[in-house]
């Protein structure tokens, strides 16, 4: 998936819960979908630090638009467009990085 000259974003290590980092970042949230409706927008500037958990970013996330809470199980979730998982993989995040929301898409 990563091209031959793309910098490691992430690494395998975690991070402590309550460790984010001093550091922050803004980094540009989109929503999709459901995730659109419940935040009442398509897309939004949100500073978090610049070191933390995929499942504390979604945290930071949650606290700005706390009914995006209700899909929290079925969201897919991408930084930089590769998915992540919710978790405690360490992200390593900079400014103008884009995080995605994203709903599952139900079909018929």
């Amino acid at each position: 998936r990563r091209s031959p000259g793309r910098r490691r974003r992430r690494e395998a290590e975690a991070v402590p819960a309550g460790h984010g980092g001093s550091m922050r970042c803004q980094v540009t949230v989109l929503y999709f979908a459901r995730s659109a409706e419940l935040a009442g927008l398509r897309s939004e500037s949100v500073s978090v630090p610049q070191r933390l958990t995929s499942l504390q970013l979604w945290e930071e996330i949650v606290k700005i638009h706390p009914r995006l809470a209700v899909i929290r199980d079925q969201v897919i979730f991408a930084v930089q467009q590769e998915y992540v998982l919710l978790g405690d993989q360490l992200l390593v995040l900079q400014t103008g990085d884009e995080v995605a929301i994203i709903p599952p898409i139900s079909g018929g």
